[in-house]
């Protein structure tokens, strides 16, 4: 060892450059974590980002931002984006054909192979920059714009680079019109929620029956509708609800302009009562008037009619590029009738597409395999029960698959089987749409065009309104936009569900009824007199209204509170009782006022009840309530009781309501 290295000198070097060296590690540790501090993480959008890189800061925008767009092309989109922010924020920016300055958001088409169709990305920086080699993917991007921005008070928007792209092309929903009239005006806030969440199918199902069971076993007796206007048959379309074909046409551009795809479905040759209804020989005497007869020949001049009149023209009523024809659970019973069954199945698919459109089916030909050829290529097949179509089988024959598996996507609202409500947990952490029943497909497999959920109104006559029906579809949509466009999120299920209820349904839709983010009195008024307007349209579940009343004597069907959707009766219309009615149905407490008596009045309402309260005591709880049917004791229905409370204006009466006070929680006693 040299004298050199054993120098005090040279000690006092060594830890000195020792100490250096731990300084500089710790300033390089320091500035990693403020790196990784500050690089802002994947912003919370439903479905969830594909890719995404954070930047550092965020971009807010000013009271003189705008929107620009480099191409013609995307105007309409810019002009949507605007609106949609007007209605959301309250602030409407400028929307500017050009390149953008400093603040802006820019619009641009770009190719990108790997984006495709709808995929796009977004630079956000000292402008917001969104490029896609498509308009619906520009479209999709908004969507995303709105998302993030509505989660801060400011609009703030954290910058960094994302990149997002399905999964499936097919991402959707079908709704059972059949059985339950939906109205257009809550079909029109669906499309608009799928919008907001990027789903693009709804799939409308036009004609469907009851349960002979539940109808006295006579099928005379049992209900059912066709819901589209019929020039062709006039009689055949429902009288308890209806869609006429200029309202529809203009549905489906609306929805298209929205970047979702209307399916509608006639349902044949089963689950057709309502044809058979309105001509009782084109119905089978052997399997049921439910079916059509399919030897027949008049079912098929009839049906070929029925088709014809929504498919040919230049403007014809069904205009999105596909046509569900139904063809499900037939009688399998005999060789001769599944070869009957298979023939109307093929007939029907080259008749929709002779007139320019791709047939959609449901999957029914392993239940009815025979030798009867059935067209496959170009035909879009829902796969929902496997015996029924097994789903590879199908594939193997060339049909094109939607993943519909009913034991995991089927509601039926309070039916008692398949789900009330599905199971979002186990579908966004187990379920994608390569997974259809028990047959698992490759992820991302050519065979599958997507997936989606669906929602039958089985049970005729069950009390279930169309606030309950949303309740229901909510929380499934916002799960199955995140598993059909990005089948592995990174989020956790809790903080994706957690996260997901804080959103909006989507520009200017309030379907649920929510007040307020918080717990909390939302709404009061020391007085309401007849003929106020209030605020708010309707208070969703959970939630309490509790009021004083000085009653008067009322005269029969008066009205304390109504909106567009229910009633809150004073005096109901039967029996002079406090009630409430809404879908046509009408429910009453047993409680009747004295003339002169005082009473401080609690309504309480959640998914499953409606309860009324009288000076702190409870009258009744409306709960779900099991009805028998006619006079048979083992056949029964579960009926549900529910109101979303009305509130947007009041009614004529007598009585004198003070202290009404309204909070979006439940106080029970």
């Amino acid at each position: 060892m040299s004298m050199k290295n054993n120098h005090p000198q040279g000690k006092w070097m060594r830890v000195f450059a020792s100490a250096k060296a731990g300084v500089l590690f710790a300033l390089f540790v320091w500035g990693m974590c403020v790196t990784l501090q500050a690089q802002n993480p994947k912003p919370f959008v439903i479905p969830e980002l594909k890719e995404w890189k954070g930047g550092e800061g965020y971009f807010v925008p000013d009271k003189t931002w705008r929107v620009t767009y480099e191409s013609l092309a995307l105007q309409d989109v810019a002009r949507k984006f605007a609106e949609d922010y007007a209605v959301m924020f309250g602030v409407r920016p400028e929307v500017v054909e050009g390149k953008p300055r400093p603040g802006d958001v820019f619009l641009t088409l770009k190719r990108d192979k790997k984006l495709g169709k709808e995929g796009y990305s977004v630079d956000i920086d000292r402008y917001v920059k969104v490029s896609a080699p498509e308009p619906a993917g520009v479209y999709w991007a908004t969507r995303t714009l709105l998302q993030m921005s509505e989660q801060t008070d400011n609009r703030q928007l954290p910058k960094g680079r994302l990149r997002d792209y399905p999964d499936y092309d097919m991402r959707g929903v079908l709704i059972d019109c059949g059985r339950k009239f939906i109205p257009m005006e809550y079909l029109e806030d669906l499309v608009k929620i799928l919008s907001y969440y990027k789903m693009n199918v709804l799939h409308v199902h036009l004609n469907d029956n009851g349960f002979k069971g539940h109808f006295d076993n006579d099928w005379s007796r049992t209900y059912a509708a066709f819901r589209l206007e019929c020039e062709t048959f006039p009689g055949l379309t429902a009288r308890d609800g209806y869609y006429t074909k200029r309202e529809f046409i203009r549905f489906q551009r609306e929805a298209a302009a929205q970047g979702v795809e209307i399916i509608p479905e006639i349902d044949a040759p089963a689950h057709t009562l309502a044809f058979s209804h309105y001509k009782s020989e084109l119905g089978s005497r052997e399997f049921g008037m439910d079916h059509l007869d399919l030897a027949n020949p008049e079912t098929y001049t009839f049906m070929d009619a029925l088709f014809k009149e929504y498919l040919e023209g230049d403007e014809p009523v069904f205009q999105g590029p596909r046509v569900h024809i139904g063809t499900d659970e037939y009688s399998n019973e005999k060789p001769e009738v599944v070869e009957q069954f298979r023939a109307f199945t093929d007939h029907y698919i080259k008749y929709v597409e002779s007139f320019g459109k791709q047939a959609c089916v449901w999957g029914a030909l392993t239940h009815a395999a025979g030798n009867t050829p059935v067209k496959s290529e170009n035909v879009l097949m829902y796969a929902w029960y496997n015996g029924y179509a097994q789903p590879k089988d199908m594939a193997a024959q060339g049909y094109k698959l939607v993943s519909i598996p009913d034991g995991r996507v089927y509601i039926v609202p309070v039916a008692g089987y398949y789900h009330d409500y599905l199971d979002t947990e186990y579908l966004y952490t187990q379920w994608t749409p390569a997974h259809v029943g028990d047959e698992v497909f490759e992820e991302r497999d050519p065979a599958l065009a997507g997936g989606m959920f669906a929602v039958w109104n089985d049970v005729v006559g069950n009390g279930v309104s169309v606030k309950d029906i949303h309740h229901r579809v909510y929380p499934a949509l916002q799960t199955l936009a995140v598993k059909t466009w990005n089948t592995a999120p990174e989020l956790p299920y809790a903080a994706f569900d957690a996260n997901r209820q804080k959103l909006s349904e989507a520009p200017a839709v309030n379907q649920l009824g929510r007040i307020g983010k918080e717990r909390s009195l939302v709404y009061e008024a020391a007085e309401v007199r007849p003929g106020d307007e209030l605020p708010y349209v309707e208070i969703g579940y959970n939630y309490t209204v509790t009021f004083d009343l000085a009653a008067s004597a009322e005269a029969y069907g008066t009205e304390l509170f109504r909106s567009p959707h229910a009633v809150f009766y004073l005096a109901d219309p039967v029996k002079g009782m406090i009630g409430f009615s809404r879908d046509g149905y009408l429910n009453t407490f047993p409680f009747r006022p004295y003339a002169g008596e005082k009473c401080q009045v609690k309504i309480t309402g959640d998914p499953v009840s409606t309860s009324l309260y009288i000076n702190g005591k409870l009258i009744e709880r409306m709960g779900i309530e099991k009805r028998y049917l006619n006079d048979n004791t083992t056949t029964s229905n579960n009926y549900i009781r529910t109101l979303v409370f009305p509130l947007q204006k009041t009614g004529t009466f007598k009585s004198r309501i003070t202290n009404l006070k309204v909070f979006n929680y439940l106080m029970e006693e």
